[in-house]
């Protein structure tokens, strides 16, 4: 077991400094591992994964929300369903609420994506950065670029999520350890707000709708059972807990662009996530019966912070330079 673990150590070790290269968000400037990147967990985290019956190497999920400006780890315990260890603010995100279609338009991105030990930045120029994959399958095809989209420290953002020195440090050290564990990769699920019936409702008029109520399908699977929801494109749009219809033999096949296989969804998933469905949409209904008050479409500020940074960051959060490209958001088909 010792060895197995040693052995996990220096693979990940060779992959973190074999990923390094000079990018525009984080700079990593260096093929020697940092300091940084091998720090052990803070004994006070290390006494919470106790407490909360969750192993180190245990799988992690993280989950962003823009307008809260929040990020969750969430960390598997011994039950193997995933429970929130920790919420750290979040110093400062970039752009608006809506998911980011071009290089260059300052947003951070919305969606599902998928980090691997290659998308680890050790040697980052703001401490410490994690790419989270962006753009994934749904992003390409729907024809959205840009690239080097990252979790990073110095509270400093341009299409990025920043974060404090102490806090990419915890982060990074958990995904690290969940690496070490055997995972393969980590889900990280970027929302534009706590998908809410009050949230949706307050954004109604946003032309974003259609793709936050996709987003929630995946959100409503995981709040619902607390797995990690197995997500898929089809059609440009996200499939989520997918499997072949009963008596299949064919193995499903996705084609990002192509028409969706049939499919059913996992019906333990389907039963609990529609049960959250039809209560919220009956929430939803009655907030616009009561013509709740709606938010404004665009913020006119350039990204976000959480209050908790406003006072010693003041000048972070500027009005934006830029005007919405809203020919360029991505014509949705009906949710049904």
């Amino acid at each position: 077991m010792i060895r197995t673990t040693v052995l996990r150590a220096l693979v990940l070790t060779v992959a973190f400094a074999a990923a390094l290269t000079p990018v525009t968000c984080l700079g990593a400037n260096s093929n020697r591992l940092s300091a940084e990147a091998t720090k052990k967990l803070p004994p006070e985290l290390l006494s919470l994964l106790r407490q909360k019956k969750m192993p180190k190497h245990s799988p992690i999920l993280v989950r962003i929300f823009k307008e809260e400006a929040e990020l969750e780890v969430w960390k598997q315990d011994t039950t193997g369903r995933f429970q929130v260890l920790k919420t750290y603010p979040i110093c400062r995100w970039s752009g608006d609420l809506g998911p980011k279609l071009q290089e260059g338009d300052r947003q951070a991105p919305e969606g599902f994506y998928t980090v691997t030990p290659k998308l680890m930045h050790p040697n980052s120029n703001f401490y410490l950065a994690i790419n989270i994959g962006y753009p994934n399958s749904f992003d390409k095809a729907n024809n959205r670029d840009g690239s080097l989209i990252m979790i990073h420290g110095d509270c400093w953002s341009i299409g990025c999520y920043a974060m404090t020195d102490e806090q990419i440090s915890e982060i990074y050290s958990l995904a690290r350890d969940s690496f070490l564990g055997g995972r393969p990769s980590f889900q990280v699920q970027v929302y534009p707000f706590r998908l809410t019936p009050a949230n949706l409702a307050r954004h109604r008029n946003n032309p974003n709708l259609a793709f936050w109520k996709m987003l929630k399908i995946g959100n409503d699977h995981f709040e619902t059972t607390h797995l990690e929801p197995k997500v898929n494109v089809c059609d440009r749009l996200y499939v989520f807990d997918a499997q072949s219809p009963p008596n299949s033999r064919k193995p499903l096949e996705f084609n990002p662009t192509d028409k969706c296989p049939a499919f059913v969804v996992n019906p333990k998933i389907a039963r609990r996530a529609l049960e959250k469905q039809r209560g919220d949409e009956l929430e939803y209904a009655q907030l616009l019966e009561d013509n709740v008050s709606a938010a404004p479409i665009y913020s006119e500020l350039d990204g976000g912070m959480n209050k908790v940074f406003l006072a010693r960051f003041p000048d972070r959060v500027t009005p934006s330079n830029k005007l919405p490209h809203a020919s360029h958001l991505l014509d949705l088909p009906p949710l049904l």
